[in-house]
């Protein structure tokens, strides 16, 4: 399905019924990584993904996509949907979207989650490995998406994986040069979020990698403590891409935060702070 965001079209697909569960993709992705996510959390709760700007099939929005302006496509769509309501968790670059949507939006969630994310700037050395990526991009982006998936996984699971990791170079290749860089443009250029995670009035899910190249878990381990209620889950094994490298424990987790969500955001004593968090 499509829905009209500032004269684009930007595709997403809802799924089940119950309470909302919002499910963003990352960088290089697209809705359908939540597929098999979906297809066991349908019977329970009302999905809703979407195509990122200039990811899947959605259009790009401009020169950069930055993480305030993917946030308020996000908050159109709901909007459009009449959800007033939601659990938002969000991968990789979609945890830096439903940051910048917490930062705005923070009385539509009851909960959210960072899911192999976190809420730090990018650092100087961060931002010139950026420029960089979209260097590399404008020569052969081909080159890059060859190199960059599969260090998205634990040197253990890339041959375990490697379906998974051409079908994802598959898609990846599908995504314009210009749409690559309006999101690495995007990334480089986010503020800080930990005043988003120090002020949350609502739980937070963390799960990190230990072997995660691309957000550092010493890095990202700082911050679970910065807001009142943290769910964290650690996985020993994988790096980036936790809902294939660990699927039935992230799953799981998964579940239990947006039911653990939904139980609190029936309880006023629990928002107005009389239940420890």
């Amino acid at each position: 399905m499509k829905f009209l965001f500032q004269g684009n079209n930007l595709h997403y697909k809802d799924d089940g019924k119950g309470q909302v569960l919002v499910l963003l993709h990352g960088f290089i992705e697209n809705l359908d990584i939540w597929d098999d996510f979906t297809t066991e959390l349908r019977e329970s709760f009302r999905l809703i993904r979407m195509d990122l700007p200039g990811h899947g099939t959605s259009d790009n929005l401009g020169a950069v996509h930055t993480m305030e302006s993917i946030a308020e496509a996000v908050h159109s769509l709901l909007h459009q949907l009449k959800i007033k309501k939601c659990v938002m968790i969000g991968h990789s670059m979609g945890g830096y979207v439903t940051l910048s949507f917490a930062a705005k939006y923070s009385s539509m969630l009851q909960g959210f989650g960072l899911f192999h994310s976190q809420a730090m700037e990018d650092t100087p050395v961060a931002r010139e490995n950026r420029d960089r990526t979209i260097s590399i991009i404008r020569e052969n982006r081909y080159n890059f998406l060859h190199h960059f998936i599969p260090e998205l996984f634990a040197s253990h699971n890339r041959k375990k994986f490697s379906k998974e990791i051409k079908q994802m170079q598959s898609e990846a290749e599908k995504l314009s040069p210009e749409s690559l860089i309006a999101a690495s443009e995007g990334m480089k250029r986010r503020s800080s979020r930990l005043d988003v995670l120090s002020e949350a009035k609502v739980p937070v899910l963390f799960i990190l990698g230990k072997k995660d190249q691309k957000i550092p878990f010493d890095l990202a381990i700082q911050q679970v403590s910065l807001p009142q209620h943290s769910e964290v889950l650690f996985l020993g094994n994988a790096a980036h891409m936790g809902f294939l490298e660990a699927r039935d424990i992230t799953l799981r987790t998964v579940r239990n935060f947006t039911e653990t969500c939904h139980f609190l955001s029936s309880s006023s004593d629990y928002f107005a702070g009389k239940i420890p968090g």
